[in-house]
């Protein structure tokens, strides 16, 4: 990724640096506002980006390549990727949800007697079992939370900790997945073995884990105003015929296949078995409404639901893509690499430039490439291993993009709770604080800093 313009020089604005972070710092401050004001979806922060990009423009001294370089951003192979997960997400959690899985859960869940707090549980672990088989933080939110969701109205399940155990479990498995981005990246830029980094990170992960498991279960039953509520026509256990298409979809992406492919699989399974089942009919997918000149149906019901998270995609990475044109990320590695003393010194400088990079990249694996050198350089110099490196790097990379209303994770998780009958839409806001998983481990990795906990233990690694 080349932080700079076409011409190879960083942009240049009126004000310096903080002109270069004007636009950003315009964003945080706009959606604070509406999050404290009770923004109701996405959409609300369209203005708050297109006022940042309106301010970049305007303070970049070459206007033209700032428009350029938000351009460069928003066209990049990543975000047509999420826009496209989206939208066929969308598709297919509504072909899951009108075909009467989620009636037929809520009667296997109540047949067993989960309770209320139960279920929180049960939804976090299955998501931690998503994630970790499949890699992926973001698809396991695209597939479990249209599944998971809806069930809680019947259970009585708190609505904001439900979603944030379903995004704690995307969480833990983009942590320790072997198969994840992050795991990947923070191994190899610090020259470790996979196998080696997960085991050595479930030392971090796990009393995370057991923290959020213990938080769902006495906090996740909520005060049961919602029992009663959501789905409520008759289910039997012929709807769970209709999980055999989540299943083929985690085995499409446990053989490392494409996530698109999966989602593509997974809308044909489920308009197939959900036709074969009589769950619905051919005109229920897609109809011509003759009389108001439109097309009707489940597939574009779907489709349009991935609106509002596909354009705070766009806009965003529009943003962030005007923010690596002025090379600040750049300047954020060059200042830490002449600062590192003792292991503990060392330590805080690879957190604090991590969290740098992810607060401006808004990516976790982005931040984790942009700084991997630094991270090796200084740790290797004050006697660091690979081992413990990349678990600071990959650690606190999965936390701030996993709790703060700004990131996309917290933005989908949110999304996922609109147009659920019997349950509340759910603000990012309240989604990022109700993730109990990321902000143990956000507790646990200062805490190992800070005491030096773990890191004899990681000086194992063999050369």
């Amino acid at each position: 990724m080349d932080p700079s313009t076409s011409s190879g020089v960083p942009l240049r604005f009126h004000g310096g640096l903080a002109g270069a972070l004007a636009p950003f710092v315009l964003f945080l401050v706009g959606v604070g506002w509406l999050g404290l004001s009770g923004a109701p979806d996405e959409t609300g922060f369209w203005p708050v980006l297109l006022g940042g990009l309106t301010l970049g423009l305007l303070l970049a001294q070459d206007k033209r390549g700032y428009a350029e370089a938000m351009l460069d951003g928003m066209s990049r192979k990543l975000v047509m990727v999420m826009v496209m997960a989206w939208m066929l997400a969308g598709v297919f959690g509504v072909l899951l949800r009108d075909s009467g899985l989620v009636q037929s859960l809520v009667w296997a869940a109540q047949s067993a007697g989960v309770g209320s707090g139960g279920y929180a549980v049960a939804a976090f672990l299955v998501c931690a079992l998503f994630s970790t088989a499949t890699g992926t933080s973001l698809g396991t939110i695209l597939v479990c939370a249209p599944l998971l969701y809806p069930v809680g109205g019947v259970l009585g399940t708190d609505p904001a900790f439900l979603i944030g155990a379903i995004l704690a479990g995307a969480t833990f498995g983009d942590n320790v997945s072997p198969v994840s981005d992050t795991t990947i990246a923070s191994a190899s830029t610090q020259g470790a073995d996979i196998n080696g980094v997960v085991r050595s990170r479930m030392r971090y992960a796990l009393p995370a884990a057991f923290v959020s498991i213990a938080v769902f279960a006495v906090l996740g039953g909520g005060d049961g105003t919602q029992a009663g509520a959501g789905p409520s026509t008759d289910a039997d256990a012929t709807g769970l015929l209709m999980l055999a298409v989540p299943i083929m979809v985690l085995f499409v992406l446990m053989k490392q296949r494409h996530l698109i492919e999966g989602l593509v699989y997974g809308i044909l399974g489920a308009a197939i078995l959900g036709l074969l089942l009589g769950r619905f009919t051919p005109a229920d997918l897609l109809s011509i409404d003759r009389e108001n000149f439109v097309a009707q149906g489940l597939v574009l019901d779907g489709m349009r639901r991935a609106v509002g998270v596909s354009m705070f995609t766009i806009l965003l990475m529009g943003l962030v893509g005007g923010l690596e044109a002025a090379g600040i990320v750049d300047r954020i590695v060059a200042w830490v690499q002449s600062r590192s003393g003792t292991p503990g010194q060392a330590e805080w400088w690879i957190f604090g430039s991590v969290t740098g990079a992810t607060l401006l990249t808004t990516h976790s694996t982005v931040a984790i490439l942009a700084v991997g050198d630094l991270a090796k350089e200084v740790g290797e110099g004050a006697g660091i291993d690979g081992y413990r490196r990349s678990n600071i790097l990959d650690v606190t990379v999965c936390t701030y993009p996993f709790l703060f209303p700004v990131f996309i994770p917290v933005i989908l998780a949110a999304s996922m709770t609109a147009g659920v009958d019997g349950m509340p839409r759910v603000s990012p806001w309240e989604v990022g604080l109700h993730n109990v998983h990321s902000w143990a481990l956000l507790v646990v990795i200062v805490l190992a800093i800070t005491t030096g906990w773990g890191r004899t233990a990681e000086e194992r690694m063999p050369t």
